[in-house]
């Protein structure tokens, strides 16, 4: 048993051997005939794993294995195959003697033709070689439409056999032998071989030309009259295409995979090739490329030891273990530093910790002395006397938020939690300690000459408790400009339920429902409490709504509190275009009828599903409300209500919210209703509906 458990031990040793060998051929090809390596992109036959795909890349590299006999083309042996560039074949002797016995002293001759236009024989691995004593040989090539040829010529005239070889021991120097240099970028070759008409009727002679890698023939006198090679081994320069590298890289089949380069700069070569790059092996045309070499596991570094190395792409590195010096090469080594070092390492560490401490310490002074600085700016001083003064009464109090717990909540104003953006500011959702979900509002910029009457409302709109209204919790004035934390809405716009959401549209009641809640939290703001409060800026996409729909009036931003003496106030006019109080843009007085107003243009919206203002409608239709006038002047009203809306049903119901909007629209503001005139209008509205279904 022991010499067949050897047996099995040296063929798995062979296999593991073998297979950290890098791939040269497709997958299902062979990649040898006989002892020859055939690497990819030469290939043999069709792969049996691969839908029967060639196993070459084109026609021009494919090859034949006959009897272990490796062959290309027209039977032309092949010895040997660099897979980077070059291929050995054996290639035929051009031959002409002269028949002594035919009385017309015939010559018989062959002209050995390889005709393969990405072949080039090399000029550096070759000779061209004449043997006669009155002939001479060429070598063409025909390249780019145009036939170049070089020459060898040898004479000696009734040689004496004893010159011949007295000068030519094993050497060809011109008599008897003449070899010359290929140019390179020769291919699509032939060999033609010529005699001088004989001397005399009774010399017969030859004449033999062919091409010899360096190295492999030696000439012999005897050669003159009887060369028995009918073949001798050529080198050939092979490429993928005659293209140039910049070229191939712009096509299809470009072939050169990863970690390989493109060459296209050997003069001796037309076309490109591939090559892998320094620190990678294996076949640069199969798919995957070449591999990185392991330079550590295969002792190709220059390290102390492998302990030492670390394998890197294409490359490795060498290093010391911790606690000592030197880079780790075997020139340089490592080494233990003496104590004094370890000292000094000690006492920088030390230091350095120090430094960090020392330097982390005053950074948090700073910005707790910055936060403090930001707090005081923003008017915190005077929100914690009014949360005082407030603290043993029924009024729900604000929430004053660490700059800290908001940085938490937001993942440190994570850009993925933004859900709004607006002319005011930012907002973002995030998750408070204790599980609460809210949105907060990182505003542009404040009037540190507001920042009172900014905490006087911020005081106000905190004690807001209404359902149709956004709850305002709290805020943060420990940064630059104050943070406002409120309720989170679930449900997104009005905006984009009546303009995206088409799924929920059109609903009749739904937008009568979401229009008498809005006109309720405007009264409220207006009349009910505890200083009036003009929104300033009422929109569909200040409009949020829940998951059932319940409107709920968002972002105070642009809001003014009206002092209890006072029903107008002289501000400068902020809002959105088209929804705008034309009033309050000519005279500057703000007024609660400017929320009228712009309701109005938000009860429009509802009815006709059309956006406020729009360049990209006609000019008598871009703005809404005056567009909406005109056709209730016309009593054509219903025309522009959007589709699917209208039906027998609701038609009285869509009427009287159309005269409604049209009173909201009114050019002057006395002449239109209060909001809270259109919240009870509203209702009323809605208790009838209930009433009749």
């Amino acid at each position: 048993m022991h010499p067949l458990i050897m047996l099995v031990a040296f063929f798995l040793l062979v296999e593991a051997v073998a297979s950290d060998e890098p791939q040269q051929a497709l997958p299902g090809c062979n990649n040898t005939c006989g002892d020859i390596l055939v690497p990819y992109p030469f290939g043999m036959g069709h792969s049996t794993t691969q839908d029967n795909t060639p196993c070459y890349m084109d026609s021009k590299f494919e090859l034949k294995c006959i009897k272990s006999k490796l062959t290309y083309g027209k039977m032309i042996p092949v010895l040997d195959i660099n897979p980077q560039s070059q291929m050995v074949m054996k290639f035929f002797v051009s031959r002409v003697c002269t028949n002594s016995s035919s009385s017309n002293n015939t010559e018989e001759a062959n002209e050995p033709l390889l005709n393969v236009s990405s072949f080039t024989i090399s000029s550096t691995e070759n000779k061209f070689i004449t043997i006669s004593c009155d002939g001479y040989g060429i070598l063409n090539s025909n390249f780019k439409n145009a036939t170049y040829s070089i020459g060898c010529l040898t004479r000696c005239h009734n040689y004496d056999h004893k010159m011949v070889i007295g000068n030519n021991i094993g050497k060809c120097t011109g008599l008897g032998c003449c070899q010359v240099d290929i140019p390179p970028l020769m291919k699509n070759i032939t060999i033609q071989t010529f005699k001088f008409p004989p001397e005399t009727t009774t010399q017969e002679d030859c004449s033999y030309s062919f091409i010899a890698k360096q190295g492999s023939y030696n000439f012999s006198v005897d050669h003159i009259n009887n060369l028995t090679n009918q073949t001798f081994p050529m080198v050939v320069n092979w490429a993928v295409t005659n293209e140039s590298c910049q070229i191939a890289k712009t096509t299809d089949s470009y072939a050169c995979r990863e970690n390989s380069e493109c060459v296209d700069n050997d003069p001796d070569y037309e076309g490109y090739r591939c090559k892998c790059l320094e620190g990678f092996e294996g076949n640069p045309y199969l798919p995957g490329g070449c591999t990185d070499i392991d330079e550590c596991a295969k002792n190709l570094h220059g390290c102390k030891n492998s302990a030492n190395c670390i394998n890197t792409a294409g490359n490795y590195t060498c290093f010391c273990p911790l606690g000592q010096t030197g880079d780790g090469t075997k020139e340089g080594g490592c080494k233990l530093p003496d104590r004094k070092a370890y000292l000094y390492v000690i006492g920088a560490i030390l230091f350095l910790v120090n430094v960090w401490i020392i330097y982390s310490l005053y950074q948090k002074r700073k910005h707790t002395k910055l936060k403090g600085k930001f707090f005081r700016k923003n008017g915190g001083s005077i929100l914690e006397q009014k949360l005082l003064q407030r603290k043993d009464s029924s009024s729900k109090i604000a929430n004053i938020f660490k700059e800290r717990e908001l940085r938490k909540a937001t993942n440190n104003y994570d850009e993925s939690l933004i859900i709004g953006r607006g002319s005011f500011g930012t907002v973002f959702k995030g998750e408070l300690e204790d599980n609460r979900i809210v949105a907060i509002k990182m505003s542009k910029t404040i009037d540190e000459s507001q920042i009172e009457q900014f905490i006087n409302e911020v005081d106000v709109v905190s004690q807001i408790n209404h359902r149709n209204v956004v709850k305002l919790l709290g805020c943060c004035l420990e940064t630059e400009v104050p943070l406002l934390v409120y309720e989170f809405v679930s449900n997104g716009t009005l905006s984009d339920f009546i303009h995206k959401d088409k799924l929920n549209n059109p609903t009749w009641k739904i937008r009568l429902k979401i229009a008498t809640e809005v006109a309720g939290a405007l009264s409220y703001l207006h009349s009910a409490a505890s200083i009036p409060i003009i929104h300033r800026d009422v929109k569909s996409a200040n409009i949020l709504l829940d998951g059932t729909n319940t409107a709920k009036v968002s972002d105070f931003g642009a809001s003014k509190l009206v002092p209890l003496d006072q029903s107008e106030i002289a501000t400068m006019v902020k809002g959105t275009i088209g929804y705008l109080d034309p009033e309050y843009m000519l005279t500057n007085q703000l007024t609660e009828k400017s929320d009228v107003y712009s309701f109005g243009v938000v009860v429009v919206e509802l009815l006709t599903g059309e956006r406020p203002f729009s360049f990209g409608r006609p000019e008598e239709r871009r703005n809404l409300a005056t567009y909406f006038l005109s056709c209730f002047k016309k009593d054509n009203v219903f025309e522009i209500i959007e589709d699917g809306m209208l039906n027998e049903e609701n038609k009285q119901e869509i009427k009287e919210v159309t005269d409604l909007a049209a009173k909201c629209l009114r050019l002057r503001g006395e002449e239109r209703p209060s909001m809270k005139e259109v919240a009870m209008e509203l209702e009323t509205m809605i208790l009838n509906v209930e009433g009749n279904r």
